[in-house]
């Protein structure tokens, strides 16, 4: 066989990988379909890797005498594929934003790492073309940004870094500086490749040297300054770099899965932000400004009631015998629920509600939780119906009707002051209408205010009935009293 048959097979197998890719994401649009999706998109991508591992290996050249560079990349192979294995089989569903950051951090990092190779290659050689160093250095700043700033937010979200907006004396300032300097370096390299500023391969590679030690710093400087509340956005945003910078590097290697696949990951990453951006109301420039959103550890355990609202707690009891004799029961998951890992025990009283003749949904916000997605992922994965999973707009006029809300960790979505009070800094922001339900009941360890940092008026309402209890254990204790009813 010989070489441009080899090759042409090689490239269709890239091709079928990009199908896969494609029809893999479709698939993902609903939860379903989601995991069948996931499956198709991770059979694509093996697909890919083999054939361009094969290519390495069969191509004139191949990949030299020595036996050492195959040994290098099965080694990769299995030691990343291992790590990630052990990793996706062992983190918590609570701990999953922190890795989707982490994933984000390595794929950045790798696409930035390609782009600084293939520059030294170009340089060693005296061949770089305009085309490739716009690739190569877009390729290393994006990868570069994305590595730095997925490791913050990673950290924010693990609580290593905390999860309250950073700033530090000319924080912002050094932000811009940086960008500018960023592209400033882009301009004078890619100027360097077309001629028409003279730089010498040392000289080019220190300019390279300092956009990465820019780009690294602002990609720290950029995420610091965000609060906790919009960190969905931010992976949304982190994750649209991520496949961009894959992008860049298949254009740099001239490999058409790769920037077929970072093109897919990079749209639907920008798409997906705009959504959660607009779900809260806001800008995505303002957002990534920073400031808003305190963190978990901005606030103590004083929350309404110390504005002279009044509190009402229920007992396990009286929250069984709203719940047993209601004919239609909203439920609101929230972070609480992924902390408490009690998406099973939710469902074990959805379904016994149901056993009862009650009509049972669930009202999923698009940021509630860490990442997007995270609830319709937490309730999946506890074999939840989709078809009770709703969407806010959805769900939110069925409020009106809905003899209880029962509302599970979720905090900032749920405050009805991002409709009443323009003094909020949450004003604006679409909310789910629990508070229109007839009966409202609140599961929450205490009265401490969620990620935003306010205070929510909703737990002062007079429908609202306060159940302080880990989520997990409240859950349990409420199908235990439901069955006594």
């Amino acid at each position: 066989m010989n070489e441009e048959t080899i090759y042409a097979l090689v490239f269709l197998a890239w091709l079928a990988g990009a199908a896969a890719f494609v029809l893999g994401l479709h698939q993902m649009n609903s939860p379903a379909t989601a995991r069948g999706g996931n499956r198709l998109s991770a059979g694509g991508m093996a697909v890919a890797v083999l054939a361009t591992l094969i290519w390495l290996v069969v191509r004139p050249g191949g990949l030299g005498n020595s036996p050492l560079p195959l040994i290098i990349i099965v080694g990769g192979f299995a030691i990343g594929g291992g790590i990630g294995f052990v990793l996706a089989r062992r983190v918590a569903m609570t701990a999953m934003p922190q890795l989707v950051s982490l994933f984000n951090a390595v794929g950045g990092g790798a696409a930035a790492l390609v782009a600084i190779d293939d520059y030294i290659r170009g340089v060693s050689i005296g061949e770089m073309e305009v085309s490739t160093a716009i690739f190569v250095v877009l390729g290393a700043v994006i990868g570069s940004v994305t590595f730095s700033g997925s490791l913050i937010a990673s950290g924010k979200l693990q609580g290593t870094v905390p999860g309250r907006p950073i700033f530090f004396p000319g924080s912002r300032l050094l932000t811009v500086v940086l960008a500018l300097g960023t592209v400033a370096g882009f301009l004078l390299l890619v100027l360097s490749a077309a001629g028409v500023v003279a730089l010498t391969p040392e000289l080019g590679l220190i300019v390279l040297g300092l956009i990465v030690v820019a780009a690294l710093i602002f990609g720290i400087t950029m995420v610091l300054p965000i609060g906790g509340a919009d960190m969905p956005v931010v992976i949304s945003l982190l994750n649209s770099f991520t496949g961009t910078a894959a992008a860049m590097a298949g254009f740099v290697i001239n490999n058409p899965v790769l920037i077929i696949a970072g093109a897919l990951v990079g749209a639907a990453g920008g798409i997906l932000t705009k959504l959660m951006a607009d779900a809260m109301n806001r800008s995505i420039a303002n957002i990534m400004v920073g400031g808003f959103g305190a963190g978990d550890g901005a606030a103590g355990d004083a929350g309404p009631g110390a504005e002279g609202g009044n509190v009402r707690e229920v007992g396990m009891d009286d929250a069984a015998i709203q719940l047993a004799y209601a004919q239609k029961v909203i439920i609101v998951p929230g972070y609480g629920l992924a902390v408490a890992q009690a998406q099973h025990a939710v469902r074990e009283l959805a379904e016994l509600l149901e056993d009862r003749g009650v009509e049972v949904s669930y009202a999923i916000h698009p940021v509630a939780g860490r990442m997007p997605g995270h609830m319709n992922v937490l309730l999946a994965e506890a074999n939840v119906p989709y078809p009770q999973l709703k969407e806010m707009d959805e769900i939110n006029p069925e409020f009106d009707r809905a003899d209880v809300a029962l509302v599970v960790g979720a905090n900032d979505v749920t405050n009805p002051a991002a409709r009443s009070n323009p003094a909020s800094p949450i004003y604006g922001m679409p909310i789910l209408n629990v508070d229109h339900a007839r009966s409202i009941l609140v599961i929450k360890r205490s009265m401490r205010p969620g990620y935003a940092g306010i205070d929510n008026e909703l737990y002062v309402n007079p429908k609202t009935g306060m159940v302080f209890a880990d989520a997990k254990d409240g859950l349990n204790q409420l199908v235990a009293a439901v069955k006594l009813v």
